[in-house]
């Protein structure tokens, strides 16, 4: 039983298979971690800042100087926590890469 195919058309076949098996799949998982990693370092430094300024506007309040000057930083590390906590509870519901 003889082949009616040229000899190079099984490498450009072998070509195929290997750009379709590893390249397309590791070209898919690196947009997915690019965009997963810029976009968790958008929302960490807006968090950041916001906990910043909800800190400063809670020391700006008069009735929480002095001896209860403390309260603001617990407040903030408090809300802080809870953000982490409900992030953290999040994490794996989602199906991942086989969408």
């Amino acid at each position: 039983m003889a082949f009616d195919r040229p000899p190079g058309d099984l490498l450009d076949l072998f070509q195929r298979y290997l750009r379709q098996e590893t390249l397309d799949p590791l070209r898919s998982t690196g947009r997915f971690l690019l965009f997963g990693v810029s976009g968790s370092l958008c929302l960490g430094v807006g968090a950041v800042m916001l906990a910043v300024g909800g800190l400063r506007l809670l020391q700006g309040i008069g009735v929480l100087a002095g001896a209860w000057s403390w309260v603001p930083y617990l407040v903030v590390a408090g809300t802080l926590g809870c953000l982490a906590a409900l992030s953290i509870s999040r994490i794996g519901g989602g199906r991942g890469l086989d969408r």
